[in-house]
């Protein structure tokens, strides 16, 4: 009695995937669609002629909250995860000393409890004596691995924005939470002369695959600033790292930054990223983009929408910081940074005063034909 609702189901299903795979629309999907006027740039640099756009939620963490001033001057550059029904946020506080990776807890996402930070400046003369920031973390099964940004430069007081090079550093845990210990023996790689990573190569997103760790890292050469994301391998989560020649986008895309997401009904890998943009010669993120692919390794720069930007969000105006997601039940959760100021900041206060941000898209994600 129960064999025409099962089947019934099953076309349903199948019915779903085929739309997915054609690139139609599904009902309470997020579908990427032509963009209305894409966006131009005074240098030329790519835009996006696809939207997939967020429905934003506003600001979720405001900086100066944070113990003992960590985030007086701002807060950045998040990667949030879940674990156990707890999520957990590292973000970039900007403090007295300079930029840590702080850390925030939430069992809902909007109300966080903002602990201080993970990490404490190296000695001087480290690489990671100016900042030690950016803490992504990747669970093996067995230890918690956190990969982290760290630079011997900044800019002046009281701002202390850390500056080139920007090195991928090493520190584990046995909880999501720490207590951190840096691994100062461990060096996953280096930025090399010469290369699309000649003076960034800082973490990114970590993907088990048959056997090998895949990371996509930020990159970027100096003089001029081209920026992009590349993949590194291995097989050694405490060793080295083999980067690859070429990057997965060319570096005129201008992105950095990486936060992949997965879409099982239509085998789709989505890779959120940081646009930066350019305005009155000033550099500075614009907006949230993603691209998407079926083959983990190989990227099309055409196959890629805005997802967040000025046109709608909520409340930071002009700034778009980096995106980090987390799915949550048939939702998927960004979290980005931005500044509420109606004025756009200039040169170095750009990087300044900024609050943490969260938007959301429906699943799943539903891209266009193959073109």
């Amino acid at each position: 009695m129960h064999l025409i609702p099962r089947i019934c189901v099953v076309s349903r299903l199948g019915l779903i995937v085929a739309l997915l795979l054609s690139g139609l629309a599904v009902a309470g999907a997020a579908t990427v669609r032509p963009a209305a006027d894409a966006i131009s740039y005074p240098d030329g640099r790519p835009s996006a002629r696809y939207r997939l756009d967020a429905a934003d939620q506003g600001r979720v963490l405001r900086h100066g909250g944070g113990p003992g001033g960590c985030d007086q001057l701002g807060a950045r550059d998040v990667w949030v995860w879940e674990h156990g029904g707890t999520y957990l946020m590292h973000y970039d506080g900007a403090g007295p000393r300079g930029w840590l990776a702080c850390l925030a807890t939430s069992t809902n996402l909007k109300d966080w409890i903002q602990k201080g930070p993970v990490l404490e400046l190296g000695r001087k003369g480290e690489d990671d004596s100016a900042s030690a920031s950016y803490g992504v973390t990747h669970f093996d099964g067995r230890v918690w691995h956190m990969f982290y940004l760290g630079t011997p430069n900044t800019t002046p007081a009281p701002d202390y924005v850390p500056a080139f090079p920007y090195l991928t550093l090493k520190a584990h845990a046995a909880t999501p939470a720490g207590p951190w210990s840096k691994q100062v023996g461990v060096i996953p790689f280096r930025p090399k002369p010469g290369t699309y990573y000649s003076v960034t190569a800082s973490p990114g997103h970590v993907i088990e695959r048959a056997g090998e760790s895949l990371m996509f890292f930020s990159a970027s050469t100096d003089q001029p600033i081209w920026r992009t994301l590349g993949l590194a391998r291995t097989r050694d989560l405490d060793g080295g790292w083999r980067i690859d020649p070429e990057p997965i986008v060319p570096p005129t895309e201008q992105v950095e930054n990486a936060s992949v997401y997965y879409e099982g009904a239509s085998r789709t890998w989505w890779l959120f990223t940081n646009h930066v943009g350019l305005r009155d010669g000033l550099e500075y993120t614009d907006a949230v983009w993603v691209y998407w692919t079926r083959d983990l390794e190989r990227w099309n720069s055409a196959h890629k929408a805005v997802v967040l930007d000025a046109k709608n969000c909520s409340w930071s105006p002009h700034i778009i910081g980096l995106p980090s997601v987390v799915r949550v039940g048939r939702r998927l959760a960004i979290f980005y940074d931005g500044h509420a100021s109606d004025r756009m900041p200039t040169g170095v206060k750009s990087h300044m005063d900024r609050d943490i941000g969260l938007a959301w898209l429906d699943l799943p994600l539903v891209a266009p034909p193959v073109d």
